[in-house]
């Protein structure tokens, strides 16, 4: 296996002319318009019964600044508090038929100083020929990665780290894991992946009708943050996390690309505020590059139907939320 450098060692440059476009064969999906599979779904544990213990400086991950999946992880170990536990670095924003890479805009890998993502899941499945996703839970011990799951990653970071995390921070409190999971799942489906369906769907009536369903949701959103502060009341949990990243991207990405709604995300005033509340937090503002937003879906676009106009809108993150007054 690679060892870091001294001097930072960077991939070359993005070579889509003598490489190719990343996609073609990498990418497996379940039947239906499905998420990507991701084979690595081992499970950090308190007691170590998973073979991988919550341990402080073994575990790294492996995240993008454009993928929300990825930002959720990177978002649950600031919430808690598990910066110097563990520890994080970025791939680039953009990839050709090779997959991520570390590059100079980003930073070197400082763990394993490999050139690209691939290196890794060769580490754990060696001439892995699957789809190369981020975030990876990486594990210094063992040299192979943990789980690209990403939801199973943001729980395990969330309640298996306490004896080192703040205990303040209950992301996923046992008392509501079944709403959760049922909100979560609602999010997931209609908004999450939404966002991806619309800009990928084939025909003129799938169009309209996902792009419905996603619209309707965000209503129904914006109506249950009229009389709370976060999605089950005062507290932040994983559900927010869920959202807020699809929302953070809404008017720069998805909606740009997919030209999802005529409303833009500043539209929904209880939801618009809320995004604002949350960015406001340092763990949100400080894992948000808005300029990275712009690649956000374009892989899965689809020319097929014809789409509503969108104006592009500027959105000031920065404004009053007033939401303190809901409680938290």
């Amino acid at each position: 296996m690679a060892a870091p450098a001294e001097t930072p060692v960077y991939a070359t440059p993005v070579d889509i002319e003598t490489y190719g476009p990343y996609g073609p064969g990498r990418i497996d999906t379940s039947s239906g318009w499905n998420r990507p599979r991701y084979p690595f779904q081992d499970r950090i544990t308190a007691d170590g019964s998973s073979g991988f213990p919550a341990v402080p400086g073994r575990y790294h991950l492996y995240v993008g600044w454009f993928c929300p999946w990825a930002q959720r992880t990177a978002i649950v170990r600031s919430l808690k508090g598990l910066d110097e536990v563990v520890s994080l670095s970025y791939v680039d924003d953009e990839r050709d038929a090779r997959g991520w890479a570390f590059r100079e805009r980003r930073g070197a890998d400082p763990v394993n100083g490999f050139l690209f993502l691939q290196q890794a899941y060769d580490a754990t499945e060696p001439g892995y020929p699957g789809h190369l996703s981020v975030p990876v839970l990486w594990d210094r011990t063992t040299g192979r990665i943990v789980s690209n799951n990403f939801p199973d990653i943001t729980i395990d970071l969330g309640t298996q780290f306490e004896e080192w995390g703040d205990p303040g921070v209950r992301l996923y409190p046992e008392e509501l894991r079944p709403q959760i999971d049922a909100l979560n799942e609602e999010i997931y489906r209609k908004v999450n992946n939404g966002t991806y369906r619309v800009a990928g769907a084939t025909t003129q009536e799938d169009y309209e009708e996902l792009r419905r369903t996603l619209i309707a949701t965000l209503d129904e959103l914006d109506a249950r943050l009229a009389d709370r502060r976060f999605l089950f009341g005062d507290h932040i949990t994983e559900s927010d996390v869920r959202l807020w990243v699809t929302l953070a991207r809404f008017d720069l990405g998805y909606n740009a690309l997919g030209k999802i709604s005529e409303r833009p995300l500043t539209a929904f005033p209880h939801l618009w505020a809320y995004a604002r509340d949350l960015y406001q937090h340092d763990a949100f503002r400080t894992t948000t590059d808005f300029d990275s937003f712009h690649f956000t879906g374009a892989s899965f676009l689809n020319d097929g139907p014809v789409r509503i106009e969108v104006e592009p809108r500027e959105a000031d993150w920065e404004a009053p939320h007033g939401r303190e007054k809901l409680g938290g």
